[in-house]
């Protein structure tokens, strides 16, 4: 294995929790459970609010505070904002977990309805907690990476899943070297949608960006390049040098010359079967670039020829059905490269349509390609459409 040239955490020349001038960016308040019992707090005063009304959480869901609220409240799934935008590209995904937060435009936060594909309700169905936002020091990547590794760490030990909204995809470090903390290093596969690859060795003379968190997780060990795979990746990278290098640690990838030219039932197929391959675990990791800027602008590398939502949405609820989902992580959304709410809809439903996967794992509901009977018989019975069709 490749020495990397990435500190170890606890050598952090720039993070130093003892440091009286940044103590206050990495020290929780020492309040947050107090005498409150553990347990979730609801932000809503009514009943019934639009989304231009009331605190803003994920999906309108109740706030956790510490592990114990998880613990008491047998969260599921616990979505956690983290702010950083140090790397390489365009500056303003620090904002957005904010854009999420606000991305529910036409319907009131938290307002459960069911997947019109599968008639499962994620909002009902599971328990969901907002876990507010990672700690990030604003003047250095280096110096909030171990923060943010605790914070994920904590939540999966507390037995919820968390959900990363980034952030740009220096997070992939921190967010699966927690897990791995926690799980085993070397146990989880990770399913990668991007239009880039992410594994170049250093940007701009540091080794870690937005473009490297691939290299340094298998070089670390973290992750096996073998339970590796890449979907959607597309643009003027890897080049040969570094497809050389993913082919030699075992990377599988279906990019999009492999969608041009089997087809997009084809790639999904082979991504969901190879997803468990050799682990118990899986981790999602969601680029907003592997969207064509058609649909989701509001990113800050984006790159022409991309997926569609009516592609995406089905790969991601069969994962988190049909595999065994211990985290995911949402990234590289740049609210001021979208003058229109376009990148907060389609990222507020990836969130949607992911939860409804695991949801949908929790009813017993893993069969491939699942669909509700009422969501495609056309309200005429079973036999339609006519079997000639």
């Amino acid at each position: 294995m490749t020495q990397s040239m990435f500190p170890p955490p606890s050598d952090f020349p720039e993070y130093n929790p003892e440091d009286p001038s940044g103590v206050g960016v990495y020290t929780k308040r020492p309040d947050l459970q107090g005498d409150r019992p553990p347990g979730l707090i609801d932000l809503r005063r009514y009943m019934f609010q639009m989304g231009m009304s009331g605190i803003q959480t994920f999906l309108g869901s109740p706030m956790a505070l510490t592990p114990a609220d998880l613990r008491a409240a047998e969260v599921d799934v616990a979505i956690i904002g983290a702010g950083l935008d140090f790397s390489y590209g365009m500056r303003g995904s620090a904002y957005g977990p904010k854009m999420v937060r606000n991305g529910e435009i036409y319907m009131p936060p938290g307002y459960g309805t069911p997947n019109q594909h599968t008639r499962v309700d994620p909002i009902t169905d599971l328990v969901i907690a907002d876990y507010g936002d990672a700690p990030v020091n604003n003047m250095s990547l280096y110096a909030s990476i171990e923060p943010i590794r605790e914070l994920v760490r904590e939540v999966a030990e507390a037995g919820t899943m968390p959900f990363i909204v980034g952030g740009d995809h220096s997070l992939m470090y921190p967010d699966l070297a927690a897990l791995a903390d926690v799980y085993g290093k070397g146990k989880i596969g990770v399913i990668h949608f991007d239009a880039h690859y992410d594994a170049t060795d250093a940007g701009l003379g540091l080794n870690l960006t937005h473009g490297t968190p691939v290299r340094r997780l298998i070089e670390e060990g973290h992750v096996s390049g073998h339970n590796f795979i890449q979907v959607g990746t597309r643009g003027w990278a890897p080049n040969d040098k570094d497809l050389g290098w993913m082919r030699d640690h075992g990377f599988r990838y279906h990019n999009m010359p492999q969608v041009d030219k089997f087809g997009w039932d084809w790639v999904m197929e082979r991504a969901i079967e190879e997803a468990s391959d050799g682990t118990d675990y899986l981790y999602i990791s969601m680029d907003m670039d592997t969207f064509d800027p058609a649909f989701a602008p509001g990113t800050g590398t984006p790159e022409p020829n991309g997926l569609t939502p009516r592609e995406m949405f089905p790969i991601l609820r069969r994962l988190a059905a049909e595999k065994n989902v211990i985290g995911v992580e949402l990234v590289e959304l740049n609210p001021f490269a979208d003058p229109t709410y376009t990148t907060a809809l389609v990222a507020n439903r990836v969130i949607r349509e992911v939860m409804t996967g695991i949801a949908m794992r929790k009813r017993g509901i893993t069969e491939p390609y699942y669909f509700a009977t009422e969501a495609i018989d056309g309200g005429q019975g079973q036999d339609w459409p006519p079997r000639s069709v």
